[in-house]
């Protein structure tokens, strides 16, 4: 991953109905509305996050554009400018087997109000689609919760195939990747 400081003004992804950008100071306490909705925690820690939980997250948030010229983006409603979820890319270095260290992992995670509506297909095509131009590596991966249909059913529509079954912070979690390309 690059160790650029990229301009964060260029790095603003518009589709139909959302515009996605980097994380702003400003934004943390609509990011800890977002975590601490169960609808959303549900598959990823088990429980709505405090405000301290979500302040590191927010700090990861503002953190990886900086460090790795990639991240995620926050997606807003283009015409209310509400919060809708994240989207994007990092490396978080979990701790786990397979080790997927040093490749960029893609995630998504939408706001309850809004599952089931197609912002989770039209913000990872955005976020796929700046991939293919700007990471150097050719493959991303993901791990979703094993319980997690919802989650599942977006990686499969992307492509993403199945490469392990493995555990992370002692839950069941799969292990996917697919092509940049």
């Amino acid at each position: 991953m690059s160790m650029v400081r990229p301009n964060l003004d260029t790095l603003i992804l518009e589709t139909a109905r959302t515009r996605m950008r980097p994380h702003r100071s400003e934004d943390y306490e609509s990011v800890h509305a977002l975590w601490s909705d169960p609808a959303v925690t549900r598959f990823i820690g088990g429980k709505p996050m405090t405000r301290e939980e979500t302040w590191f997250r927010f700090l990861r948030g503002l953190g990886h554009w900086h460090a790795f010229s990639c991240g995620f983006w926050l997606v807003e409603d283009r015409e209310t400018g509400l919060l809708l979820g994240e989207v994007g890319f990092a490396d978080f270095k979990r701790d786990m087997e397979p080790s997927h260290s040093g490749k960029p992992e893609m995630g998504w995670v939408l706001s309850g109000k809004v599952h089931g509506q197609g912002y989770a297909r039209e913000t990872v095509t955005a976020a796929l689609d700046w991939g293919r131009r700007n990471l150097t590596a050719d493959k991303v991966f993901c791990i979703i919760d094993a319980e997690n249909a919802d989650s599942i059913r977006v990686a499969d529509r992307f492509g993403f195939q199945q490469t392990a079954r493995t555990t992370y912070k002692e839950k069941p979690v799969i292990a996917y990747e697919r092509s940049l390309a």
